[in-house]
């Protein structure tokens, strides 16, 4: 697509051409119910990724850190607000992270690396709509960079079920449900689900708990709060070296659970990774 294409392709988004400053909140999504209907949804593959977000001229971690991604990487991407997912393919996230942490992006690393497209920020209509406009604009677009996460309408529980099967057992993560009528939400919202055989959320450190044992010396569990205000501590699911130097007090950590308790406790929570390291 050349760049008048591109232009008059943004004129009839009522999107103006350039840079794209002061994006919104990005949409975050809720666990879903392990019986939903994916009628009146959206459904793709939950990607094991890197959130980013692409303001038409900076790319961006979710924390607002600018990504030092090389120059022909950030040269493919459209002058318009993109929303999604750097990634390397299932089970590289250990991979993927590393490289976009560096200052100095490898370019034998970026390589592997696609920007998977799932929201238009200052797109309009209904998410269905705004699909099918990624859709067009990645198709238009040279080179393998920027891509469309693909978008499937299921026609039951049980399709969904089957899909999620396949996906997990194939090293996916699981999968995301999109309501087709949504305009752009921004926070955290239920027009935007995440089915997974597990679920997760994020909490903060508020101490670190000495160790015992094996782990005298060490962390032996980080004591947290949710958003909702629960406490309780979190013991396992960590490596030796982040045992020695665990996630500082105030940060923010995402945590495995199987279900919750009465009071709203996760049960079985295992630690997975520092949640605002991006």
């Amino acid at each position: 697509m050349r760049r008048r294409e591109l232009s008059l392709w943004l004129a009839g988004l009522g999107v103006p051409p350039g840079a794209l400053a002061g994006l919104p909140e990005p949409l975050l999504a809720k666990n879903a119910p392990a019986s939903i209907d994916p009628k009146g949804y959206l459904v793709s593959e939950k990607l094991d990724g890197v959130r980013a977000l692409w303001d038409g001229q900076t790319l961006k971690f979710r924390s607002g850190r600018s990504i030092a991604a090389p120059g022909w990487f950030v040269a493919a991407l459209p002058p318009l607000a993109l929303d999604g997912e750097l990634w390397m393919g299932r089970r590289s996230f250990e991979r993927l992270s590393a490289a976009v942490r560096r200052t100095e992006p490898l370019d034998a690393e970026w390589r592997d690396v696609s920007y998977q497209v799932f929201e238009l920020p200052q797109g309009r209509g209904p998410f269905a709509q705004r699909a099918a406009q990624i859709k067009a604009l990645v198709a238009g677009l040279q080179g393998n960079v920027v891509r469309a996460v693909e978008q499937l309408e299921l026609r039951d529980a049980a399709a969904l079920r089957a899909w999620l099967k396949a996906v997990v057992a194939e090293g996916g993560e699981g999968l995301m449900l999109h309501r087709a009528d949504a305009p752009v939400v921004q926070g955290r919202s239920d027009v935007l689900l995440k089915l997974k055989p597990t679920m997760d959320a994020e909490a903060v450190v508020l101490a670190h708990v000495p160790g015992q044992g094996r782990f005298a010396g060490q962390l032996g569990a980080l004591e947290v709060q949710t958003p909702e205000g629960v406490r309780f501590k979190l013991g396992t699911g960590f490596s030796e070296a982040q045992r020695r130097q665990p996630p500082p007090v105030g940060s923010k950590v995402s945590y495995r659970y199987r279900d919750l308790t009465d009071a709203g406790v996760p049960r079985f929570a295992s630690f997975l990774r520092v949640a605002d390291e991006f």
